[in-house]
């Protein structure tokens, strides 16, 4: 059965305008056949359409459903975005298809990118969701300079991900990019060690050229505990997506 996405269903009984043309310009329904709806808030509905009117969709609701949470808590990704687009939104993609409940978008010393327009990352979430057979979309975050966002108040466990030795963060004049950085003592616990599963969870990621040591020192200052996500070196989709699986895993209802 179809599965259409409806953010308003609650209150509107009307498909909205693109999920209105995919039922019936491409699927070509019709009065009278069953549809499967999420409000992408974690309901579930099983509908009939009920009327149409020429590119207007009208369903009557016949029953909702809440299924349970697949994971515990809020599993919350940080992330920098990269300079090729096409790479953030296979991230979204399937982090979505993976599951958490919401991605914020860093603007860091070292990003690649400082703008970045969420429409199309939006639609794809939705579509992720829709394809995963998902009944709660991810919170998509406007783009925010680090600094601000590591200062909003969080509930829950928070970590930074980067590749700094404790030397190197102990080593007030440092500052550069992980090119020219010495050290190799580490003092980070895994991701998978450090995630207790009853807790929410928020995952900074870098850019490629990581963090400045200057914003792992902050997050730091801010309760943020470094973390490792791996012995290779990822890149920051990579990295991103591996965090997710991480905190889905620790999290999992199942």
């Amino acid at each position: 059965m179809p599965l259409f996405y409806c953010p308003d269903i609650a209150t509107r009984r009307e498909l909205p305008e693109e999920e209105a043309a995919h039922a019936l310009r491409v699927l070509r329904l019709g009065v009278g056949e069953n549809v499967q709806l999420t409000d992408g808030k974690g309901h579930f509905y099983e509908a009939v359409i009920s009327e149409v009117a020429g590119k207007r969709c009208y369903v009557d609701i016949l029953s909702q459903t809440t299924p349970a949470p697949q994971w515990q808590g809020q599993l919350h990704l940080a992330v920098s975005p990269t300079k090729n687009m096409d790479r953030m939104e296979w991230l979204a993609e399937k982090a979505t298809e993976i599951g958490f409940d919401e991605l914020s978008l860093l603007d860091c010393r070292y990003s690649e990118r400082h703008v970045v327009k969420t429409e199309r990352l939006d639609k794809i979430l939705v579509a992720a969701m829709k394809q995963s057979l998902k009944a709660t979309k991810p919170i998509l975050n406007e783009m925010m300079p680090f600094d601000r966002f590591v200062r909003q108040p969080f509930t829950g466990q928070k970590f930074i991900a980067h590749c700094y030795s404790e030397e190197e963060i102990a080593e007030k004049t440092l500052d550069c990019q992980p090119e020219t950085r010495y050290g190799t003592t580490s003092f980070r616990l895994s991701l998978h060690d450090a995630l207790r599963p009853d807790e929410d969870a928020l995952v900074l990621i870098g850019p490629e050229g990581d963090f400045s040591v200057d914003e792992v020192r902050l997050a730091l200052s801010l309760g943020f505990q470094s973390v490792s996500l791996s012995h290779s070196r990822l890149r920051t989709e990579t990295a991103a997506l591996v965090a997710v699986h991480l905190m889905n895993l620790s999290h999992s209802n199942s």
